[in-house]
């Protein structure tokens, strides 16, 4: 099994598990505390990689939500998700199972691949929260993930605040750089989050 500094330096594993690459400075803001909920459910709290962050989104929450909820059309908004596709049908909701891609470069311990995640969501609560739990998996590399996300409507817009946590025999071998690498990840993904759904909004007001 290759080494963990060698998979994370050389493989963008924030941009596989979580779907984009860095966000500029300032896209959001890092929380430590209490953790978020959905449902009462939270993240692992056995897991030793943990991070947790908020943005405010200038956009109707239904905007936000539509984004977040509709699965397949992730790769439109989201740089580095190659593919995703539900696996059931009907409106996104407690059960709901999509799996989703992204490429990993070839690297000196790893040759090319593709990382695949598979997600379930244990608790929602329309344009409030959702929880879903589920394996990322590539060619040396597995990551269990529990993620977290909380849509807070206020003045001026929506809220989102996420926290998530990885574990695994890679990640643990390296705590300090698979929480950086994380926090790269959830940071891009409000941003790409928040471009998306203000260049949506701005573009009915027009």
């Amino acid at each position: 099994m290759p080494g963990i500094r060698a998979v994370l330096f050389t493989v963008p594993l924030a941009l596989a598990v979580l779907g984009t690459a860095a966000a500029p400075a300032g896209a959001a803001s890092r929380h430590t505390g209490t953790s978020l909920t959905c449902r009462g459910e939270g993240v692992d709290p056995d897991a030793r990689v943990r991070h947790r962050t908020e943005t405010l989104i200038h956009a109707p929450l239904r905007t936000v939500w539509k984004l977040q909820t509709d699965v397949a059309r992730w790769p439109s908004w989201q740089a580095s998700v190659k593919t995703a596709e539900r696996l059931d049908h009907g409106p996104f909701r407690r059960g709901s199972a999509f799996r989703w891609t992204t490429p990993i470069p070839p690297n000196p311990a790893t040759p090319a691949t593709e990382l695949e995640i598979t997600s379930t969501v244990e608790q929602l609560g329309t344009n409030s929260c959702i929880r879903w739990t589920g394996p990322a998996i590539g060619e040396g590399l597995r990551i269990d993930g529990v993620h977290v996300w909380n849509f807070t409507a206020v003045e001026g817009g929506v809220r989102v605040s996420t926290e998530e946590t990885h574990s695994g025999a890679q990640v643990d071998a390296d705590v300090p750089t698979a929480t950086e690498i994380l926090r790269q990840g959830l940071d891009a993904w409000l941003h790409e989050l928040k471009t998306a759904a203000e260049a949506r909004s701005d573009g009915r007001r027009n």
